[in-house]
């Protein structure tokens, strides 16, 4: 039988300020409540700009604790208001010195379920991440919401099949993956990696990327967000890649089952096989 869930994304160009980003997201949210969506995601540090291009302390001043700090507390009401599950990205700040690229996921009721830590943070021109991120700590949580079965996967996290695979292991039926990239050496991998971990654990996919340029560096983020099913085929269009935009899909969670079915994928594991893969 048919499990039909509408869920949004939002990619979204950076305001120039804190208040403007979040209150641009909740309207983005409250529509997308308004065409019948039941759950919404966030680009990557959705509440500031992408400062990671450069390496500067004063870009600590984005961080706050999760989920105490005012950006979830305020989500959480949204998410009461509209009655959509949201998936939260913003920098956390642990304790002094214990920083984090991190997602809050909040049910519809505006319970917080909990967080995931970005576990691969990249050093690079332009993604100068180390500076400001510790890895990952809190494992690969999938999250039981009024809609189903939701994780987390973080920008450069998408490189790395083995997180897909622990999300799918864990039951995921929609994993969401917030990003920040540009133009450039990766920009053909967008289309590609994103569907291919849809195939290989055959689950939903939303790929999250900002649009536009922003003051801390040259990157020109080019959007082109979309869902992909566990076929691997985007769930109606892409959105485009120069301008804001909020993306409403029907996802069939059914054809979930009848995926796994048919491919047999985690049937014909082999996990006995793979002690390699974890060695230094």
């Amino acid at each position: 039988m048919a499990h039909v869930v509408r869920a949004a994304l939002v990619q979204a160009t950076w305001t120039g300020d804190t208040e403007s980003m979040i209150a641009k997201h909740e309207e983005h949210a409250r529509e997308a409540a308004r065409q019948g969506a039941r759950v919404i995601g966030f680009q990557e540090v959705f509440n500031a700009p992408y400062f990671c291009q450069v390496q500067d302390p004063a870009h600590y001043r984005w961080a706050e604790p999760v989920p105490e700090g005012p950006t979830v507390t305020r989500m959480r009401a949204l998410a009461r208001e509209t009655g959509m599950v949201l998936v939260v990205p913003v920098f956390e700040v642990e304790q002094s010195g214990f920083y984090y690229n991190t997602a809050a996921v909040i049910d519809a009721d505006g319970t917080y379920l909990g967080k995931y830590r970005k576990h691969h943070i990249p050093q690079v021109e332009g993604f100068w991440e180390k500076y400001y991120f510790r890895p990952g700590n809190a494992g690969w949580p999938v999250f039981d919401t009024a809609v189903g079965r939701v994780g987390v996967y973080i920008c450069y996290d998408r490189h790395f099949p083995e997180g897909w695979r622990q999300l799918g292991l864990q039951g995921a039926q929609l994993v969401y993956n917030p990003s920040a990239t540009h133009r450039g050496l990766s920009a053909h991998l967008w289309r590609l990696e994103q569907p291919a971990a849809a195939v290989a654990n055959e689950y939903f996919v939303a790929a999250i990327n900002r649009v536009g340029r922003e003051e801390y560096g040259d990157n020109d983020f080019y959007g082109t967000s979309y869902f992909v099913d566990p076929r691997g085929q985007l769930v109606g269009e892409a959105a485009g890649d120069t301008e804001e935009q909020l993306l409403v899909r029907d996802l069939d969670f059914g054809l979930i089952d009848r995926v796994r079915q048919q491919w047999a994928f985690y049937r014909d594991r082999r996990p006995d096989a793979y002690e390699g893969l974890v060695q230094p």
